[in-house]
């Protein structure tokens, strides 16, 4: 129960500033410098929030002890965070999974998607086994 509730966190930290970031990004940055550009401004600011986010949840609220602890942390996250992104956000620009997926730019697309397994894997990374 502990790592589903550690794992909400995470996500919910990191689904709230990207929602945030994101409509910057739709309503400022898109008409300036176009889609890709402005998914490639903002993929850095969100990796230092994946980073950050992970180190503050593993580390306070003490789930470093094991490497599956933190690995399901990170998967349980990405699991809400497709279903946000396919159930909420999908829904909210009334568009298919298929349409969004022919949608995404094929540079920003595929880096957006590698940002996903780095999302999954950060809890694991920067957490520190304690010796028993």
């Amino acid at each position: 129960m502990r790592i589903l509730r550690f794992a909400l966190l995470y996500f919910a930290i990191v689904f709230g500033v990207g929602f945030v970031l994101g409509t910057i990004r739709t309503i400022w940055l898109v008409p300036r410098v176009g889609a890709r550009a402005a998914e490639l401004f903002e993929m850095p600011l969100m990796l230092v929030v994946v980073v950050v986010t992970a180190r503050v949840v593993v580390r306070s609220q003490s789930i470093a002890s094991t490497k599956s602890a933190r690995l399901a942390v990170g998967c349980i996250g990405l699991i809400l965070m497709l279903a946000a992104e396919f159930g909420f956000v999908l829904r909210l620009r009334g568009i298919s999974i298929g349409q969004y997926l022919a949608s995404r730019d094929p540079v920003a697309g595929t880096l957006y998607y590698l940002m996903l397994v780095v999302f999954a894997l950060m809890p694991l990374w920067v957490g520190k086994a304690k010796k028993l």
